[in-house]
């Protein structure tokens, strides 16, 4: 992996958590999170208003402390989320971004939120080999890209709906495990039975697409109908290993049709534990390698934002200060099903 031959300084603030970092290639020297949870806890979910304004407040506070952290003067570069987001949110990491470039003189690169999700398991310090296929499961994505080599990327498949996070989020909430509920589920989840309720694995004629809003609803219908005689450590343990059994399930499919080395997982869902053992087996098992972020590069962080910067940053891509934010821009084009074995990749 090529990277720019300085420090490059990375500002994530696409949703909720408001994070600057340092990279000096793929080493990580500072990566400081400040997370808003506590904050949108009561409301169940994230208020992209409320998401703003907490940026404002912490965003300088951040950058200060990530640069002292890392204790390498004035930075390269500044790499910046730009697309996709919330736009309130994502417009006060730019706008940050440009004052900064502007002060210090350096490049501006802006990156694709989910770049850096795909680039984040080389901060592990080992990289996926060519091709392979990344699942990059979260909040507010499932999709299944296939990597032929750097910055190359085909959409082979996606959520025709909601993403896996927003079904763990929504079962979280029916079950009155709170926010987030990804972690809440899985915590919960630990004590139950997971085949106590039989929950749907939609989109079996489609094999490569996912569909998770039939769960949600199904879980709905669960508990209006048990009402207190709901077992909740079943139904979370039920849920999650819905969630997972289609994610496995129809990512090493598709990884087996593209003859991918290795399945790389990301995002924030990645942290699950459930699915990362499931996942890992699944790989061994077809016969291909498996990466993962650590932990703390699994959500929403600027180290990877960095990474992915500096990536594009050594080949000579650079933004002006006209930069703009999206809220929506798809990250790869999608490849037709039957050129799935085309010996091009």
């Amino acid at each position: 992996m090529n990277c720019y031959d300085a420090p490059v300084l990375g500002i994530e603030t696409s949703c909720d958590e408001t994070s600057c970092a340092v990279l000096n290639g793929t080493t990580v020297l500072s990566n400081v999170v400040s997370s808003q949870a506590a904050l949108h806890e009561k409301w169940g979910g994230v208020v992209p208003e409320a998401a703003a304004r907490a940026h404002v407040e912490s965003i300088l506070p951040v950058v200060d402390e990530a640069i002292k952290i890392a204790n390498v003067g004035t930075p390269g570069a500044i790499a910046v989320t730009n697309r996709p987001g919330l736009v309130g949110a994502l417009s006060v990491g730019v706008t940050a971004a440009k004052a900064l470039s502007m002060a210090w003189q350096i490049p501006l690169i802006g990156v694709h939120h989910l770049e850096g999700h795909v680039m984040s398991t080389s901060l592990a310090g080992h990289s996926p080999p060519y091709p392979h296929l990344c699942v990059i499961v979260s909040g507010g994505h499932t999709e299944l890209i296939l990597v032929s080599k750097s910055c190359e990327y085909k959409q082979i498949g996606g959520t025709i709906d909601d993403a896996a996070g927003e079904a763990f989020d929504k079962g979280a909430r029916l079950l009155g495990l709170g926010y987030p509920g990804g972690q809440a589920v899985q915590e919960m989840a630990r004590s139950g039975d997971p085949n106590r309720y039989d929950l749907p694995r939609a989109l079996k004629s489609k094999p490569y697409d996912f569909s998770f809003s039939g769960l949600k609803t199904a879980v709905l219908r669960l508990v209006e109908r048990e009402g207190k005689a709901i077992n909740v450590s079943d139904l979370a343990a039920s849920l999650q290993e819905a969630i997972v059994d289609v994610l496995v399930e129809k990512s090493t499919r598709a990884a087996e049709d593209t003859s991918a080395k290795a399945i790389a997982l990301v995002g924030g869902v990645a942290a699950n534990e459930r699915l990362r053992k499931q996942m890992k087996a699944a790989a061994e098992r077809i016969g291909v390698g498996f990466f993962a972020p650590p932990l703390q590069f699994c959500t929403d962080n600027a180290a990877m934002i960095a990474l992915a910067g500096s990536v594009r940053l050594a080949q000579g891509e650079r933004d002006g200060f006209e930069l703009e934010v999206s809220a929506n821009e798809r990250f790869a084009d999608p490849i037709d099903a039957g050129a799935l074995r085309d010996t091009s990749f």
